[in-house]
């Protein structure tokens, strides 16, 4: 059994973590969130302890460590500009790490993770858990070397709580083609490659169309959190990927999977940081126009 610690326990991704953890047969000891809004915990895991302050479940971190009971593994499930930050503080008190994406903004800030590595001799684990799914490890190994014509359409709509909150602020969230779309900017590096080119033909708030060229396909994807694009009132979001005209079944493509994740990692598998990086460079340049 291993031990786990949690930083952003009353985020929104946070309870599918601690599912992974229950149900893997993990026990975790402390989590860590500035709101308290955290009573889930009790579902998974009653005796863990909480704190409100990041300095004081460092502390307590290291007080776990030097009594012989320490944290082996650290889930980081806070804000997208604070996850480099946490997953160097989780390896510099011993542990790993399983992070959410994105993992970094800033595609530079994947290699001051990387000499971290090297000094700790511990590793970053990214949540990549659409390379898991079957429907896409089968597509995965059918795609062949040459162009494929692909199109995404993902939209997720938000209320106006989203905007106010740090996933509406790019500077913190990376905007949305990073925050809901680096799911599928991975995904599409992972089948097809690098990039090659782009071209953004819509950019705002809550939307994003573009074209991106990769080595092995041409993509035309749109993204957004405006209700007014849904093809039907009758639906709360939508998600359509096409292959060469084929659609790709999406059933639980973005839920269920972390328990999936947690075992492979466990298991000795996992992604690291080398795996996110095509994704984490299109994201930037999609969202820069660089």
């Amino acid at each position: 059994m291993k031990n786990f610690a949690l930083i952003g326990a009353a985020g929104f991704v946070a309870p599918r973590h601690m599912k992974a953890i229950h149900e893997t047969g993990n026990n975790m000891l402390v989590a860590v969130d500035p709101h308290d809004s955290v009573g889930i915990l009790d579902r998974y895991f009653p005796g863990c302890s909480f704190f409100t302050e990041i300095e004081r479940f460092d502390r307590h971190l290291e007080k776990l460590k030097r009594s012989g009971n320490k944290v082996d593994y650290v889930s980081v499930c806070s804000p997208n500009y604070l996850h480099d930050a946490h997953c160097r503080l989780a390896m510099r008190v011993g542990a790993d790490v399983i992070c959410e994406k994105p993992l970094v903004l800033n595609p530079w800030n994947l290699d001051q993770l990387e000499d971290i590595e090297k000094e700790t001799g511990k590793k970053v684990n990214v949540v990549l858990q659409i390379r898991l799914h079957p429907n896409i490890i089968k597509i995965k190994n059918e795609i062949e070397n040459k162009k494929y014509k692909v199109d995404i359409k993902y939209i997720t709509p938000r209320g106006l709580w989203y905007f106010s909150s740090w996933k509406g602020v790019v500077a913190k969230s990376g905007g949305l083609i990073t925050n809901i779309g680096i799911h599928l900017l991975d995904l599409i590096t992972w089948l097809f490659g690098k990039k090659i080119n782009f071209n953004i033909i819509e950019n705002s708030l809550n939307k994003i169309k573009g074209e991106i060229e990769l080595e092995n396909a041409d993509v035309d994807f749109f993204l957004s959190t405006d209700k007014n694009d849904l093809p039907s009132k009758d639906i709360s979001s939508f998600r359509s990927i096409l292959i060469n005209g084929e659609l790709v079944e999406l059933d639980n493509l973005f839920t269920d999977l972390h328990t999936v994740v947690y075992k492979n990692i466990l298991e000795g598998g996992g992604f690291g940081i080398n795996d996110i990086r095509c994704a984490t460079e299109l994201a930037y340049s999609l969202r820069t126009g660089r």
